[in-house]
């Protein structure tokens, strides 16, 4: 599996080590056994083979956690994204005449049944999206945007620098707190290329406020021939007001509100992979889609495969609420989390050196989403004897699996909401290694 050059590198390093623990006075003829040492670089050579990029159990609660890559995809997707991947695919022709077509065919017309709207695209996310869409239908002219939604939508990409790298121009109106329709009719003028709505996703201003509803805005660029640019954000297709979380707009309402345009992104609230979705009149898509940027913002072969089977799980809503992990998790009864976190602790509590007991907690929707809202959900307090909660976390984090919880008074919590049924045995053997077998986590010398 290794090199052999790798392995010399190794060895010599190992015996590099054990010169410099001599040089210092320390006693190492335990270690230094022609076996012992060849169990060390055998552990060494494993750890430094493993993958960057690996898999992880996510006992944190938070359902789109953006570090651990926002939202899990439906099985369907996943092997869709793997068929793509292993093989040919019909990626831009189309089979029927033998004639070269469009890639973005694969995803636009169900992206059309599910929102209403009368073409639509997609490229790698939603901020791509909104630098395209400005770039396309308003480069050199004022965009119209209140005060209250210059949002950051994290890793300091803000809606005044997108503006300026799409060559739009930035006209703010309003107050953080207070924007009015006259606001936006007085900033209106022969260079105005949109109006611009942005939800405020990872947000929310609340107290004395009022701000124009989307109506009010496409009543008023159709009055003066303006287009109405609608950031929806995560790209809700059902209501979650049925899991309880409430203030999500629908790409569906914002269509058929008469938006000219609607953005929302499809690794959030959507439940598939990375992408930026732009739906909206024929006319305004064809503008975009023949931007030079289009090439640079376009989704490959597997993420158009991925996006297309999770958009078409949502063609039957029952089913999507069952296959797309998101939606899943956020709809699973809590009696059934508890009945889980009690039969977890039990587990870990006949283990002996650890302590565990089972509580309900709060869990988030994060990756921007519904941010003042948590659910009610059910936690596994962890402790091990003679191990502190960080090193408890640290091991869990750099085992095998990786296990991500977090720490709270003084113990480590694993929150059910976000970890599958199926990976609970891996789960349990991850913590009792961590716990327990302390002598597999010693650092490296």
């Amino acid at each position: 599996m290794h090199a052999h050059e790798r392995i010399v590198e190794a060895i010599r390093a190992e015996l590099d080590g054990l010169r410099e623990r001599l040089r210092e006075g320390a006693a190492v003829e335990e270690q230094a056994g022609a076996e012992a040492v060849a169990a060390r670089v055998a552990i060494h050579l494993e750890r430094d083979h493993l993958p960057k990029l690996r898999l992880v159990i996510n006992a944190t609660g938070v359902v789109l956690h953006t570090n651990l890559g926002r939202a899990p995809m439906a099985d369907e997707a996943a092997r869709a994204a793997y068929e793509a991947a292993r093989g040919y695919l019909n990626l831009e022709l189309d089979l029927e005449t033998g004639k070269r077509s469009a890639r973005q065919d694969a995803v636009r017309d169900w992206i059309c049944r599910l929102t209403g709207a009368e073409s639509a695209t997609a490229v790698n996310n939603c901020a791509a999206a909104t630098v395209i869409v400005l770039r396309a239908l308003c480069q050199g002219k004022e965009v119209i945007v209140s005060r209250g939604q210059l949002i950051e939508i994290g890793g300091s990409f803000r809606i005044p620098e997108i503006m300026a790298v799409s060559g739009a121009v930035l006209r703010e109106v309003g107050t953080t707190n207070i924007t009015r329709l006259a606001d936006y009719e007085n900033a209106l003028g022969p260079n105005t290329g949109a109006l611009l709505r942005v939800h405020t996703s990872n947000y929310r201003v609340s107290g004395f406020t009022k701000s124009v509803s989307l109506a009010d805005l496409v009543a008023l660029g159709k009055k003066h021939n303006v287009p109405v640019i609608d950031d929806v954000g995560s790209g809700a297709l059902v209501d979650f007001a049925r899991f309880g979380l409430n203030g999500e707009p629908l790409p569906r309402e914002s269509i058929a509100a008469g938006a000219d345009v609607t953005l929302f992104s499809g690794d959030k609230l959507l439940g598939g992979p990375q992408a930026g979705i732009i739906a909206g009149g024929k006319e305004w898509i064809q503008k975009i889609e023949k931007d030079p940027l289009m090439r640079a913002f376009r989704l490959d072969k597997m993420t158009l495969a991925a996006l297309e089977a999770t958009l078409r799980l949502y063609l039957n809503e029952s089913r999507a609420l069952h296959e797309v992990p998101v939606l899943a998790m956020l709809s699973t009864p809590l009696s059934e989390l508890r009945e889980r976190a009690q039969a977890l602790a039990a587990r870990l509590q006949a283990t002996p050196g650890l302590k565990a007991a089972a509580r309900e907690d709060a869990a988030y929707v994060g990756g921007g989403s519904l941010p003042d809202q948590a659910m009610p959900t059910w936690i596994v307090e962890v402790e091990a004897d003679g191990v502190s909660e960080e090193e408890l976390a640290r091991r869990l984090r750099t085992g095998e699996p990786a296990v991500m919880g977090r720490l709270q008074g003084g113990k480590l919590l694993l929150d059910v909401r976000t970890i599958f049924v199926e990976q609970e045995p891996a789960l349990l053997k991850a913590v009792i290694d961590a716990a327990v077998f302390r002598r597999i986590y010693e650092p490296r010398p």
